[in-house]
């Protein structure tokens, strides 16, 4: 399992995830949701993960670190203001909520299984080893960050 830590850029693995989420939608019964009503809901969701993903690539180059997710020991600063108050995560957040938004456009509860396994795998293989990364690179700073602010959200 090691072997697969911080090796996927979590865009394709959001992707992969949403492209499993379409088959189980359409062979697994769905929820009868009036088409504005649905179009409405996965438009607010997307914005709002849109909103967590840009946030955190601004505050990202605010800081001049890398946005990298597969080299997290190459981060030059610890970056703890902005969006960074709220998550330790919100791009991985915002690849969350698109899966969400995709699950609302599908109609379908069952497409929730991807969102989950999305962030099961991003919290194993992917965040685990940058908090690794992180603790090396910045010690108790990086320790009292951790404890003030929740990973996801």
């Amino acid at each position: 399992m090691q072997a697969l830590e911080n090796r996927i850029p979590p865009p394709l693995v959001a992707t992969l995830f949403a492209l499993v989420m379409w088959p189980l939608a359409s062979v697994l019964p769905g929820i009868a949701v009036g088409e504005p009503l649905r179009l409405a809901a996965t438009a607010g969701v997307l914005l709002l993960g849109a909103f967590f993903c840009l946030a955190g690539v601004v505050s990202f180059r605010r800081a001049r670190t890398t946005v990298n997710p597969l080299k997290p020991q190459t981060a030059s600063a610890l970056v703890s203001s902005g969006i960074y108050r709220i998550s330790r995560n919100p791009m991985y957040l915002g690849f969350a909520l698109f899966l969400v938004a995709w699950t609302l456009f599908l109609a379908s509860p069952w497409a929730l299984v991807g969102v989950l396994g999305f962030v099961l795998y991003m919290n194993r293989l992917q965040i685990t080893p940058e908090e690794r990364a992180l603790a090396a690179l910045f010690g108790a700073e990086y320790e009292r960050y951790r404890s003030s602010v929740r990973r996801w959200l």
